[in-house]
């Protein structure tokens, strides 16, 4: 029997709007026997059904999966939900491209949970305990979904599920088994990914259209990448034509990764093309002003929580405010923000002050935002995390 939760009188307004979290405060009483990652059932102070989710420890105390009383987080509904999902990214056509993000969280209706498809493989993510201990029926409905075109499900969840919840949290595949890299497209690039030692899922399918746009503006420019990862803006700039490439990485692994990619991409004697391993803030505190006329800064989440907020938003200005003070006269700056709890008005006024310290002329050109396969639940805008500007200084 699905255990219930009751919310506080006048509490209910947000989830009758479809919020998908509903917050602990809410919360008037709960059964006792209730443990994280339960199904449950929430209803309103008068007793009426308002939603089924996972429960969870913490601020957030239901992630809600279900609306309708009539479905319930069982049996098919696993199948539907990706069978809907899958149905979207077919309607993007992402044609040349072999890796997408099939799942988003609540931008699919499933909250908690990340599901990324790397050619024949899914690499599933689990962000919440509920979907954790749910993870080999969602590797059945993927199984039941893609058939014979999906050979593996691997589960990396140990670094994303709850600790404190007491789950036996290994990564490994839930279904069928294959080497743990691969040689994916993207428009028509290749990139190694890694889903094991690799950061995320591997890769960071949430620039593929911001890499498309800085190759639009990359022919004949000096680009330095910052925070490169394994080159994906890197191979971008190339391919359409960068004077020169500078990649810079605090990893050695992911420079070796980059070092890769360079290679099943180009005749390596065709590109001008340097990787760095060293810290990005340190090795452009040293670049020369004007070296570079066009710039790529994305950073890891500087904050993950509010409480390192406001670090973070003075990080992002010295940043910013360095990159916009080195650039060459007329040089493009793409800079982003991928931390939740930082806003895109945040963001944006905090590359406003960093660049009125500098008293340099600088233009947006265009905001920039995560691309499709990434969507926002309308009644969620809190998905929309990844921010961005494309700047013009003068």
């Amino acid at each position: 029997m699905i255990k219930e939760i009751k919310l506080k009188k006048g509490r209910d307004e947000s989830v009758r709007r479809f919020h998908p979290w509903i917050f602990s405060g809410a919360v008037a009483c709960a059964d006792d026997s209730i443990k994280e990652g339960d199904v449950v059932r929430v209803v309103s102070s008068e007793g009426n059904f308002l939603a089924y989710g996972h429960y969870q420890e913490g601020s957030i105390s239901v992630r809600i999966l279900s609306f309708d009383e009539s479905v319930l987080p069982e049996g098919d509904f696993w199948v539907n939900r990706i069978k809907s999902a899958r149905r979207m990214r077919e309607s993007l056509a992402l044609t040349g491209t072999t890796c997408y993000r099939l799942v988003h969280g609540e931008g699919d209706g499933l909250p908690g949970l990340v599901i990324d498809i790397y050619g024949e493989v899914a690499v599933l993510q689990a962000h919440s305990a509920g979907m954790f201990l749910t993870r080999k029926e969602i590797a059945s409905a993927l199984e039941k979904v893609y058939g014979d075109a999906l050979k593996a499900v691997y589960d990396k969840s140990e670094g994303t599920a709850p600790h404190k919840a007491g789950l036996d949290l290994n990564d490994g595949y839930l279904l069928g088994t294959y080497s743990d890299e691969s040689v994916v497209l993207e428009n028509g690039h290749k990139f190694t990914v890694n889903w094991k030692e690799g950061q995320k899922t591997g890769f960071f399918l949430d620039q593929r259209d911001n890499r498309f746009l800085v190759g639009e503006y990359a022919k004949g420019r000096n680009v330095l990448n910052l925070f490169c990862y394994t080159g994906g803006f890197s191979i971008y700039a190339l391919s359409c034509g960068a004077e020169r490439v500078v990649s810079v990485d605090s990893s050695r692994s992911a420079i070796e990764m980059l070092e890769r990619n360079i290679d099943i991409n180009f005749s390596v004697s065709n590109v001008n093309h340097t990787s760095v391993c060293d810290d990005a803030i340190d090795y452009l505190h040293g670049v020369e002003n004007g070296t570079f006329d066009m710039m790529i800064v994305d950073p890891p989440a500087f904050a993950k929580h509010r409480g390192a907020l406001n670090n973070a938003l003075r990080a992002y200005r010295r940043l910013n405010e360095a990159a916009i003070s080195k650039i060459a006269p007329g040089g493009y700056l793409f800079t982003y923000s991928c931390s939740q709890v930082v806003d895109r008005n945040m963001f944006y006024l905090t590359v406003f002050s960093a660049a009125a310290a500098t008293g340099r002329n600088v233009r947006i050109l265009r905001r920039l935002t995560q691309p499709a396969d990434h969507p926002v639940n309308i009644y969620h805008p809190e998905g929309e995390y990844l921010k961005g500007l494309l700047l013009y200084v003068e």
